[in-house]
C-alpha cells in the first residue's frame, strides 16, 4: 500500500538561469501549488510524482520565459503564469496531478543591466526636463513680447511699472532704492539748465 497526500503541496522552483528573447541572461525563481486528484493515477503512471513535477515545472520556466524579452517578462508576470499553469496542467493531468497556481517570485537582472536601465531612464528624464524648461522659455518670451506691445502702445504704462516696482522695494524694507530714469528725462534736465 502506498499513503497519497491530497491535500495542496507547495515546492519552490530553485533560481533557474534563463536567455529571455532580446539575449537578456536573468535569474527566475517560482513557486508551484499542486495537488493529487488522483491516488491511482500518481503511483501507477510515474515513479516518483513530486520530483516529476519539480523538474517539468522547472523546464516549463526555462521554455516559457525564453519566449519573452524582458520588458514582458518584468511586466506581465500574471499572464506567463497562466500560462506556465495551463502547460503544466496539461503536462501532468495523465499523473493524476492538478496544478492549482504558479507564482514567479523574483527576477534577478545583471548589476551592468540595472546600471545600464537606471543611466537610460535618467537620460530619459533630463530629456523631459529640457524640453519642459524650454516649453517655459517660449511661454515666458510670448509674454514679454505680448508686454512690450502694451507698453509701446502706451507710454504710462512704462511710468506705472516704474512706480510698482518703487512699492514692491519699499515694501522689503530696503535702505537703498535704485530707481531707473528714462533718458528722455534726463535730457530735458539738462537742457532746460543750459
Amino acid at each position: 500500500f502506498v499513503k497519497v497526500d491530497l491535500r495542496t503541496v507547495t515546492f519552490d522552483i530553485p533560481p533557474q538561469e534563463i536567455l529571455t528573447k532580446d539575449s537578456v541572461t536573468v535569474t527566475v525563481d517560482g513557486v508551484v501549488y499542486f495537488r493529487v486528484f488522483s491516488a491511482n493515477s500518481s503511483v501507477n503512471r510515474i515513479t516518483n510524482f513530486k520530483s516529476a513535477t519539480q523538474m517539468i515545472a522547472q523546464t516549463t520556466l526555462r521554455n516559457t520565459l525564453g519566449t519573452k524579452n524582458l520588458s514582458q517578462l518584468l511586466s506581465d508576470r500574471e499572464e506567463i503564469a497562466q500560462n506556465m499553469q495551463t502547460s503544466l496542467n496539461h503536462a501532468t493531468e495523465d499523473w493524476g496531478i492538478k496544478v492549482e497556481r504558479v507564482e514567479i517570485k523574483d527576477v534577478k537582472l545583471p548589476v551592468q543591466m540595472q546600471r545600464a536601465m537606471a543611466a537610460e531612464a535618467e537620460a530619459a528624464r533630463e530629456a523631459k526636463a529640457k524640453v519642459i524648461a524650454a516649453e517655459g522659455e517660449m511661454n515666458a518670451s510670448r509674454a514679454l513680447k505680448e508686454a512690450s506691445i502694451v507698453i509701446n502702445e502706451s507710454p504710462a504704462a512704462i511710468q506705472l511699472r516704474y512706480l510698482q516696482t518703487l512699492s514692491n522695494i519699499a515694501e522689503e524694507n530696503n535702505s537703498t532704492i535704485v530707481f531707473p530714469l528714462p533718458l528722455n528725462l534726463l535730457h530735458g534736465l539738462m537742457h532746460h539748465q543750459k
